[in-house]
Order: structure tokens, then C-alpha cells, then sequence
């Protein structure tokens, strides 16, 4: 009897693995038949171009010399430039830089040296220098230095300012600016607008 329970047993252990072995490649086969349903959107394209800042002068040369041998204390000239936005982007400011080409009276001295008024017309200016549609004065005081325009025209793209600016020497200016010359250079410096999330 006992020997009826072993082989019994055995055979048991036998069919056990056995079954074992099949439910293990009944698993590996169902892993390699697994279906699953896809889908993909469609691609959503984006296309991102930087802006360009150029800001361009047109009209009489920017340099004015005013080392004019009779120019006395109550002289001024006045010259005419067309401020344009040529770049693909929108301002954020733009400032006109006046510099001295020497160091001396006329440059440094900011009541009695020399003066420069910027003014702002709607249209193009006449060859007379008036503007027929009224001017607005943007800016008066010492030529030498830095002034922002105050909401310009060409903050925007193709937007044009034109701009008269006048040097002059006060009535005021005494004896010590006699026989002084110098040079002033006018540039406008454009600045970008602040970036903005869209």
C-alpha cells in the first residue's frame, strides 16, 4: 500500500509540472500576441522668425559742421533729417546721442555753449525748413548729450519722424567763445520694444 501511495505521488508531481510548463508558455505566447489600438495627432507646426531693429537717417548729412567763421551769439542752423523704421520689429524707445568732436567751451558749457531744439513735423518738411502743418518741439537745451523722443512715429515698423534740429549759439555767450570751432554728431539709437508672451 505504501508503495501505490509513492507512485501515485509521483505521477501527480509529474502531471503538476507538466501543467506548469504549459501555463508558463501559454504566457510567453499571449505576451507576443498582445493587440493594442493607436492614434496620433497631426503634427502641429510652428514656425518662429526673430524681428530685426533698423532704424535709418535719410535726408542732409547727420554731421553739421558749425565751425563757421561768422557764427556770433545769436546764430543758429538748422538741418533736416527723415527718421525711419526699416526693421520687421516695433521700438521700444528711441534716443538721438549728440557728441562733441572737441572738448572746449562751446561743447561743455551747457547754458552759454551751444543749444540744440528738435522738433517734430506730421509731413516732410519744405526746402525752407517750416513746417506747414505746425511743428512740435520734442526737445530744448544743451546740444551735447542724450534725449529719448517722446512717442515717436518710428516705433512702429515703417513709421517715419521728421525731424528738424536747430544749433545755435545764445545771445548770451561772451568773449571766451570767440575764435572756438567744433563739430557735433547727431545719432539716433533704437532700442527694441519689451518682449511679451502670446
Amino acid at each position: 500500500m505504501s508503495t501505490k501511495t509513492i507512485a501515485a505521488s509521483s505521477t501527480a508531481r509529474k502531471v503538476v509540472g507538466s501543467l506548469g510548463v504549459i501555463g508558463a508558455a501559454a504566457a510567453v505566447a499571449g505576451m507576443g500576441t498582445f493587440g493594442t489600438f493607436t492614434d496620433s495627432t497631426t503634427p502641429v507646426t510652428s514656425t518662429i522668425a526673430s524681428g530685426k531693429v533698423d532704424i535709418d537717417v535719410s535726408g542732409p548729412a547727420v554731421t553739421v559742421p558749425v565751425n563757421r567763421t561768422a557764427f556770433v551769439p545769436g546764430d543758429s542752423v538748422t538741418g533736416v533729417v527723415n527718421l525711419v523704421n526699416k526693421g520687421t520689429a516695433e521700438l521700444g524707445s528711441v534716443s538721438l546721442v549728440t557728441s562733441a568732436g572737441a572738448s572746449n567751451l562751446l561743447a561743455t558749457n551747457p547754458l552759454h555753449g551751444l543749444q540744440l531744439t528738435l522738433q517734430s513735423c506730421p509731413v516732410a518738411w519744405a526746402a525752407d525748413n517750416t513746417c506747414a502743418s505746425g511743428a512740435t518741439v520734442l526737445s530744448t537745451g544743451a546740444a551735447v548729450g542724450t534725449r529719448t523722443l517722446s512717442n515717436p512715429a518710428s516705433l512702429a515698423v515703417n513709421g517715419t519722424d521728421y525731424l528738424a534740429f536747430t544749433i545755435s549759439l545764445p545771445v548770451d555767450a561772451g568773449n571766451e567763445y570767440q575764435g572756438l570751432s567744433n563739430t557735433l554728431s547727431l545719432k539716433f539709437d533704437a532700442t527694441q520694444r519689451t518682449g511679451t508672451v502670446r
